[in-house]
């Protein structure tokens, strides 16, 4: 089955090269913005969540991650304004499209940048800083994740907060035989119609990273094709210590978008702020 966005194979990383496998799961997901719409429109308690976050902060918020803008135009429209940072052409492409459909005042509250989260620099503070929907899990080592709350630390208003969410590693999902396909119900797929799909799970317990390839394989008898995606598995141990050792402070830690016990589910969602003083990054 050929890959949609070019596949690439599992091996060591070439010194000063990019791991081309990850730069493939990290991009993919994002490069088809009709297609990941439909997918996450009824996700819409994330939402509700930031957009609260971001009235009682208040604005600027920068949020990290912003893709086409599921969140980002929820709080613009809220009336706060928004800087979005993101690494994917198609999905910022998506979202300029998107603010054309908005009222002035609307459009007038969002900057779009391009930039890699590790990376950029706004030049300026926000009260608060946003890392939704599992944007943190494509941080893959820990100086990416150092990297990251360096750039945080930066635009953090004294005071301020970043909140992010992060699935929970699943057992049982990172325990599933590579070769096997876990089949869906079929669906349709934006500008293709009626697709079968299916998914295969591959966990690599050194690196702590858990590879998707996600098959479709169109019921007009085109070319099936696979997106893959890759996700950094964090268990919450060890990332209360890297933020410890970054220098932030857990204010507040909730299992859900509803304040449930992070026991009781899958997604954990932090609101952290940096420690007064800060520590050297190992």
């Amino acid at each position: 089955m050929p890959a949609k966005r070019g596949s690439t194979s599992r091996g060591p990383r070439s010194r000063g090269r990019p791991d081309l496998e990850l730069v493939a799961g990290t991009t993919a997901h994002y490069e088809d913005p009709a297609y990941y719409q439909k997918t996450y429109a009824d996700r819409t308690e994330d939402v509700r969540f930031y957009v609260r976050a971001a009235k009682r902060f208040g604005g600027p918020v920068l949020e990290y991650g912003c893709g086409n803008g599921r969140i980002t135009l929820a709080m613009a429209q809220e009336g706060v304004e928004v800087v979005g940072i993101d690494i994917s052409p198609a999905m910022l492409a998506d979202l300029r499209a998107r603010l054309a459909d908005e009222a002035d005042t609307v459009r007038d509250r969002v900057t779009i940048k391009r930039g890699d989260m590790r990376a950029f620099r706004a030049r300026r503070r926000f009260p608060l800083v946003i890392c939704p929907f599992n944007a943190f899990l494509h941080l893959y080592t820990r100086q990416d994740v150092e990297r990251f709350l360096d750039r945080v630390r930066e635009h953090l208003a004294p005071g301020g907060r970043l909140i992010f969410d992060v699935t929970m590693p699943d057992a049982s999902e990172l325990a599933r035989p590579p070769a096997r396909l876990f089949r869906t119900p079929p669906f349709v797929y934006p500008e293709m119609g009626r697709v079968r799909y299916g998914e295969r799970f591959d966990y690599d317990p050194l690196r702590q990273i858990l590879f998707v390839n996600m098959e479709f394989e169109p019921a007009s008898g085109a070319d099936p094709f696979v997106t893959p995606l890759a996700h950094r598995q964090f268990f919450p141990q060890e990332l209360e210590a890297l933020l410890h050792y970054n220098g932030f402070v857990i204010d507040k830690l909730v299992g859900d978008f509803f304040g449930a016990p992070e026991k009781e589910t899958q997604t954990l969602v932090y609101e952290v702020r940096a420690a007064a003083r800060r520590r050297s990054a190992r």
